[in-house]
């Protein structure tokens, strides 16, 4: 039985593998905190929901005129807020913070040891329901 094939262990796997790439670009930043005209980078954020319909396009079909109209338009109801950076660059053209960098770096790793747990036990799940046959 391959685990790859299955929904939820797909999206895991691809979020531990964006959590992976998001640990490299923020050492990048790090590395990179006193070179000048540096400026620090981060992926885009990672949501479920994105994940889900990369792999499902499917639209509602109204079936009879008397049905309603859904309420979703095709953005969906989440909406992205610009976020204001309240640091600064420095004079050499620099905008790495070292303390939002430390920051990043740790709930990226608190994130990747929860999304390894649940991995673990939806194994532990499905190992039971196998000893147990049902």
């Amino acid at each position: 039985m391959d685990l790859g094939n299955l929904g939820i262990f797909k999206l895991m796997s691809r979020k531990m593998d964006w959590l992976t790439q998001r640990q490299q670009v923020l050492s990048q930043n790090i590395a990179n905190a006193d070179t000048p005209e540096y400026k620090s980078r981060d992926l885009k954020s990672f949501s479920f929901r994105d994940a889900l319909s990369d792999n499902r396009r499917l639209t509602p079909v109204s079936t009879n005129a008397s049905h309603l109209a859904g309420t979703r338009g095709p953005g969906g109801m989440a909406k992205e807020e610009k976020v204001r950076d309240p640091y600064e660059t420095a004079p050499d053209g620099n905008n790495v913070i070292l303390e939002d960098q430390m920051m990043r770096m740790s709930q990226n790793s608190m994130d990747y040891q929860t999304i390894t747990n649940l991995y673990k036990k939806q194994v532990a799940m499905i190992k039971s329901a196998i000893r147990t046959g049902g």
